[in-house]
C-alpha cells in the first residue's frame, strides 16, 4: 500500500472509531511536503462509499490535504451516511493526486481515460476524475459534470482538464 493511501486509511480509521483527526507524520516525508489537490475515494464491495477532494491545494502539505479529505470522505460526503467502525474491514481506499488544471477549447481535447474534467458556468462547477468505470467518452464526462454542478445542457461552459496519479 502506498504511503499516501496508508495515511488516508489511518485518518479514516481513527476518525470513524474515535472522532479524532490524526496529525501528519513527523518528520514529514519529503514527498508529503509538496502541495497538490487530492481526492480520497472510499469504496465498499466495489461501490462508492465516499469521495471528497480539492482541485487545488488548500492546506500546507499533501499530508494535511490527504488527512482532511479522507475525513471528509468518510464522514461528510453528503451522498452517504458517515462510515461506521463495523464497515472499516470492507473498505478500500484510493488517493488521486491532481495535476494543475489547464484550459481546453473543446471536448476534442479530452480523453475520458487519461484526463479528469472540470466544467464551469459562472460560479457553478462540476468535476469528474478520469478513468472511472462506466464513463467512456468526454461527452459522458461533461454531462456528469454538468449534473454535478447544476449546469443546464444549453449553458455556455468553460472546460479544464487535469491528470491524476492514482494510488491504491
Amino acid at each position: 500500500m502506498h504511503a499516501y493511501v496508508e495515511l488516508a486509511v489511518k485518518a479514516i480509521r481513527t476518525y470513524a472509531a474515535k472522532g479524532e483527526k490524526i496529525a501528519p507524520p513527523t518528520p514529514l516525508p519529503p514527498e508529503m511536503e509538496k502541495r497538490a489537490g487530492v481526492f480520497v475515494s472510499i469504496k465498499k464491495h466495489g461501490e462508492l462509499r465516499g469521495c471528497v477532494g480539492t482541485i487545488l491545494p488548500t492546506r500546507p502539505s499533501i499530508a494535511e490535504e490527504i488527512i482532511g479529505n479522507a475525513i471528509s470522505a468518510c464522514a461528510y460526503d453528503s451522498r452517504f451516511f458517515p462510515v461506521e467502525t463495523e464497515e472499516l474491514v470492507d473498505l478500500t481506499v484510493s488517493v488521486d493526486v491532481l495535476s494543475e488544471p489547464e484550459p481546453v477549447a473543446s471536448a476534442a481535447d479530452l480523453d475520458a481515460k487519461k484526463y479528469g474534467v472540470i466544467v464551469t458556468a459562472g460560479e457553478r462547477r462540476g468535476l469528474l476524475l478520469p478513468d472511472l468505470d462506466g464513463v467512456n467518452t468526454p461527452q459522458e464526462q461533461i454531462e456528469i459534470c454538468r449534473r454535478k454542478g447544476s449546469i443546464l445542457h444549453d449553458e455556455k461552459v468553460t472546460l479544464q482538464r487535469f491528470t491524476v496519479t492514482r494510488l491504491k
